[in-house]
């Protein structure tokens, strides 16, 4: 009898609980916690960060290690979004994020990106990605999804986001449209604290609420679940991950979704530091939710699936809601091939760079200045690289060598480069305005200026120079001009990665022309039309 026909009614509860977790670990091979996961609970699924990955070819070992200790297979899971939001890239191909592919327009490349950077993923093991994003980015001082947005323009991100979900689906890939019922009108991080979107409810069916209808429609795999608080639907300030209200009473009943559920990680503070991880495990699964995400520590996995195990058996979560929840998860496995080792779609390395350089060509966006552009490459320019140096929930630190100020030189341009902080401190200053005495344009390329006082400080400092141009790029968020509103040239690329930052210089050479448009509005600064 084979594994699928000999179905999930065979399982014990245990196990049929097990199935209903996607847990994580640190390191590149299976550690001993993970195994017990899987060998004593019958873990459903995997979810890697970077601290399970090197390149592709140990993924890959890393994947058929894990499926081999499982009786079933495992969801192998991973955030994937492209852009400035990726787990792995040595041996894959970064796609670039969605506000990107938003800045670019056309839902073929947003179906292209999902389908071969799926291609590649399925083909290293990896099964499930937790993306698209369908969050409507209206707020600029949001600062957990900004450019993980297609942007502001509900129906923009429902075409993108649509497209992008059926390019993951056929290249073999779980698609987990998320964060729901929306995070993208927020102005604080679920992963530190416990958000709320206050809307009535026409205003969260007309915006928030919209990606997510048509993503149903569309057929996508699985949704995950926000940690926000949306009084219009859930009057006892219960977050939507563990709100019956919202996962079954919105979700399935009203907008007919029949789906996995997937809740965003408990271990995020909004869930940990208020009902706790296992507490929130029960909840979640008695609201409706039909994987439940524990990525980081042992001893809270294995509390979360003893309470839900305990609470099935106790008949607080009733036997029905448990076999409902295993069937959703069981017939996904079967739908996306995890009993068939074959592959729906072949990698292809060469058209997957194709596809990510020419969305990159096709987003960067000139908002101001275009007449200033562009450059001459006979001056001497500057080029101001902000990085991450200091790791958060939202911001990796990832030390790039393929900056502007490389590709600037690949350009002709006679580049000198200074690297700051995302918070730059007096030493940093310092030796950006030393280095400006030689140069007769600056380049800065900030990352969230609007969150950092003195990156902004730093820029201003640098506008005020006399005889020196500066062109600003903002290459995360693209709301920087707000905080620097005079600056006389500025361009937004939503990413800094190495093909947007090669696109990016392409532009200010006048190799390329410049034609994103912006999918958000930044001040006066409309948002672009799409077709």
């Amino acid at each position: 009898m084979t594994m699928e026909k000999q179905s999930w009614r065979q399982m014990s509860l245990k196990e049929k609980v097990g199935q209903l977790f996607v847990c994580g670990f640190a390191g590149y091979e299976p550690t001993e916690g993970i195994r017990e996961l899987i060998r004593d609970y019958g873990l459903g699924g995997i979810v890697f960060f970077r601290r399970n990955l090197l390149d592709a070819s140990q993924v890959k070992r890393l994947t058929a290690a894990l499926q081999a200790e499982a009786p079933s297979p495992l969801f192998i899971s991973i955030d994937q979004e492209g852009g400035m939001v990726v787990r792995l890239e040595a041996g894959v191909t970064v796609m670039p994020g969605a506000m990107a592919v938003g800045a670019a327009g056309k839902d073929d490349w947003a179906y292209a990106a999902a389908l071969w950077s799926g291609a590649e993923l399925r083909g290293i093991g990896v099964n499930m990605n937790f993306a698209p994003c369908l969050d409507v980015n209206n707020n600029p001082a949001n600062p957990v999804i900004g450019v993980r947005s297609y942007g502001e323009d509900p129906q923009h991100v429902a075409k993108l986001g649509i497209a992008a979900i059926r390019g993951y689906q056929e290249s073999g890939v779980a698609a987990v449209a998320k964060h729901f019922p929306g995070h993208g009108d927020t102005a604080s991080d679920s992963h530190l604290e416990l958000p709320v979107v206050p809307h009535r409810r026409d205003r969260l069916d007309a915006v928030e609420l919209l990606p997510f209808r048509a993503a149903i429609e569309a057929g996508v795999d699985a949704i995950m679940t926000a940690h926000v608080v949306f009084p219009a639907y859930e009057s006892d300030g219960v977050p939507a991950t563990l709100s019956r209200r919202i996962l079954t009473g919105l979700l399935r009943d009203q907008l007919g979704y029949e789906g996995v559920v997937v809740t965003d990680c408990l271990e995020m503070n909004a869930i940990a530091e208020t009902i706790g991880v296992a507490r929130g495990a029960v909840e979640a699964v008695k609201g409706g939710a039909d994987l439940v995400l524990v990525s980081h520590r042992l001893d809270r996995q294995i509390a979360a699936l003893e309470a839900v195990y305990e609470a099935a058996l106790a008949g607080e979560i009733p036997a029905s809601r448990i076999d409902d929840a295993v069937a959703r998860v069981w017939e996904l496995k079967r739908r996306r091939g995890l009993f068939d080792p074959a592959l729906p779609v072949q990698p292809n390395r060469i058209q997957a760079e194709k596809t990510a350089k020419r969305i990159s060509e096709q987003a960067v966006t000139v908002v101001r200045g275009a007449e200033a552009l562009p450059l001459d490459r006979g001056s001497r320019v500057l080029s101001v690289w902000a990085e991450a140096r200091v790791g958060t929930e939202v911001v990796e630190v990832i030390e790039q060598e393929r900056t502007l100020g490389f590709a600037l030189r690949e350009e002709g341009f006679q580049v000198e480069e200074v690297r700051v902080g995302l918070d730059p401190d007096d030493g940093d200053c310092e030796a950006a305005l030393k280095r400006t005495e030689e140069a007769d344009t600056i380049v800065f390329a900030s990352y969230d200026a609007g969150f950092s006082t003195r990156q902004a400080e730093l820029i201003r400092c640098l506008a005020r120079l006399d005889g020196r141009r500066l062109v600003l790029v903002a290459t995360r968020t693209p709301y920087d001009l707000l905080e620097i509103p005079d600056v006389p040239v500025y361009l937004c690329t939503y990413e800094n990665k190495p093909a947007m930052m090669s696109a990016l210089a392409g532009v200010l050479s006048g190799r390329l022309p410049a034609k994103g448009r912006l999918p958000v509005t930044i001040g006066s600064y409309a948002k672009g039309e799409f077709g």
